[in-house]
């Protein structure tokens, strides 16, 4: 389980260094072009994924923040229980880990940092951070993970 959990720290740490180094060089706002279809931006999210219930009135930060705990909790456990399963427990570790880094946002900042802006032409992907990408590919290992297992 310490190689999962250890994945999880990566994760955080990444994720919590990326935000301070963008904070320290942007302020809210500022765009830098990096290519044609990505720029690198300083949002605050203060809602979940695509700034979903953003403009709630603040209850959402319990919400989400207690939510993010409670998955934490069961995350560990699935992980204690699932030793054998590599493929699940790495997609739960980088679950984890982006839980955690987006909590931590949540609980000390009232918001979470958002720096990676995709686009193409007049389309634009909500801006993004490394602790949401964890997440992504955790899900999506998670599915190919199920998607594989022989049908009953």
């Amino acid at each position: 389980m310490l190689k999962w959990l250890g994945i999880s720290a990566i994760i955080i740490a990444l994720d919590l260094y990326s935000k301070h180094l963008i904070e320290s060089v942007f302020t809210y706002g500022e765009h830098l072009v990096v290519t044609p279809y990505f720029d690198l931006v300083l949002f605050y999210n203060p809602g979940a994924a695509f700034s979903f219930l953003a403009g709630a009135g603040g209850w959402q930060r319990l919400f989400f923040s207690a939510f993010a705990v409670v998955a934490s909790g069961v995350i560990v456990h699935l992980l204690r229980r699932h030793p054998q399963k590599k493929l699940f427990c790495l997609a739960l570790g980088l679950i984890l880990g982006g839980a955690l880094g987006n909590l931590y946002d949540r609980l000390t900042l009232g918001h979470v940092v958002d720096f990676l802006y995709f686009h193409y032409r007049s389309f634009y992907w909500p801006a993004f951070n490394v602790a949401d990408s964890a997440i992504f590919c955790g899900v999506v290992l998670l599915l190919w993970d199920e998607l594989k297992k022989p049908a009953k």
